[in-house]
């Protein structure tokens, strides 16, 4: 028990010690953050909807592509980040309108007229946050620290791992967390400033 207690130890001491000589291989990551190509879908559903009211779905997409940076140490390989390929932003919008309006028709135009608010809304989130995104994704970028591997084979899942430490970095979280806060804020504004003229008067 005590032999078998002991190994554990010194393996445990000699994986610390691997790990600290990839100190020495980390680099400071290249950050590009891209903004997806969008589309917009107009659907009328065959539920009911709210007659004065269409509906915006926004798909938010963040993906991360990371280049690994891989150095041959003795005993195993050093796995370290060298630089991050992000896309993050609004893919596609669902607009949804009730089918009691005709396509093309008056109503029809002024509500969809009020959810390209919407979009235009979601857009300009990501265009005001680009500055802040790229520096929480290079700061957490930044933060994330080579990883001792001692068989090649272990590289793969080294990779995902160095992936899966730069989204849970606490900037990253954070980011998007203003993102979503952002997002609330300017859709309940466009709502606030419709006074849905436009619409009345396709009623009169």
């Amino acid at each position: 028990m005590y032999k078998k207690f002991l190994f554990i130890l010194l393996s445990g001491v000699i994986s610390a010690a691997r790990a600290d000589d990839c100190i020495d291989y980390k680099l400071t990551p290249k950050i590009v953050i891209d903004s997806p190509d969008w589309t917009k879908e107009v659907v009328q559903p065959l539920s009911p909807m709210d007659l004065l009211h269409g509906n915006v779905i926004a798909t938010m997409v963040d993906n991360y592509d990371i280049i690994a940076d891989i150095t041959p140490i003795e005993d195993g390989f050093c796995v370290g980040l060298k630089s991050v390929n992000a896309t993050i932003g609004y893919s596609d919008f669902l607009v949804q309108i009730d089918i009691r309006h005709v396509p093309d028709s008056c109503s029809y135009n002024a509500i969809l007229s009020h959810e390209d608010q919407h979009i235009r809304a979601y857009l300009s989130v990501i265009d005001d946050f680009k500055a802040d995104l790229n520096q929480s994704v290079y700061s957490a970028a930044d933060a994330v620290m080579p990883i001792f591997v001692p068989l090649q084979s272990d590289i793969p899942a080294a990779v995902d791992k160095l992936n899966e430490k730069l989204q849970q970095h606490p900037d990253v979280v954070l980011i998007k967390q203003k993102i979503k806060a952002a997002e609330e804020i300017r859709n309940k504004r466009v709502d606030e400033y419709n006074n849905s003229d436009m619409l009345k008067k396709c009623f009169e």
